[in-house]
């Protein structure tokens, strides 16, 4: 493969759903997710879709996406400018509504995030906007995503 070539990489995971006891003309929509990694979380729908709400549901799980790789390209790009960050923390949302074909969506997600850098490391306004909006450029699932993505900060 030369240096200009892209490697195509590929993920997986397995869901897996097993019945179970729940109340009569209903399903229990409790599984479990085992990442490529080994990982197992257990999920279900969200609270209003008759999910079980202490688990992770699939609204979660794409905003969680989108957050940790606007996260993980921001931090790659503070390195590479040589800007060490010393706490990132992102309180994102998302919304569900209808979108253009009146299908339910996830039609807006709002990033939060509020960067720390490393003591004596001044960053402007300017500055950590232009990383954010590089950031959001270049994070793979903000690119995967037809939805209105707003970050704030």
């Amino acid at each position: 493969m030369s240096c200009n070539e892209e490697k195509n990489m590929g993920f997986n995971l397995t869901v897996n759903w097993q019945t179970s006891p729940a109340e009569e003309g209903e399903f229990c929509r409790d599984h479990s997710i085992t990442f490529g990694s080994g990982q197992t979380i257990q999920a279900s729908s969200a609270p209003e879709y008759k999910g079980n709400e202490h688990l992770v549901n699939p609204e979660e799980s794409l905003l969680a996406a989108l957050s940790s790789c606007h996260m993980l390209t921001f931090l790659a790009i503070a390195h590479l400018k040589r800007l060490p960050v010393a706490s990132y923390v992102d309180e994102a949302s998302a919304e569900l509504g209808k979108n253009e074909a009146g299908k339910l969506a996830v039609t807006k997600m709002i990033l939060n995030p509020k960067v720390v850098f490393a003591e004596g490391v001044e960053v402007s306004a300017e500055t950590l906007e232009k990383i954010h909006e590089k950031a959001h450029a270049n994070c793979f699932i903000a690119n995967t995503l037809a939805t209105d993505i707003q970050i704030k900060y």
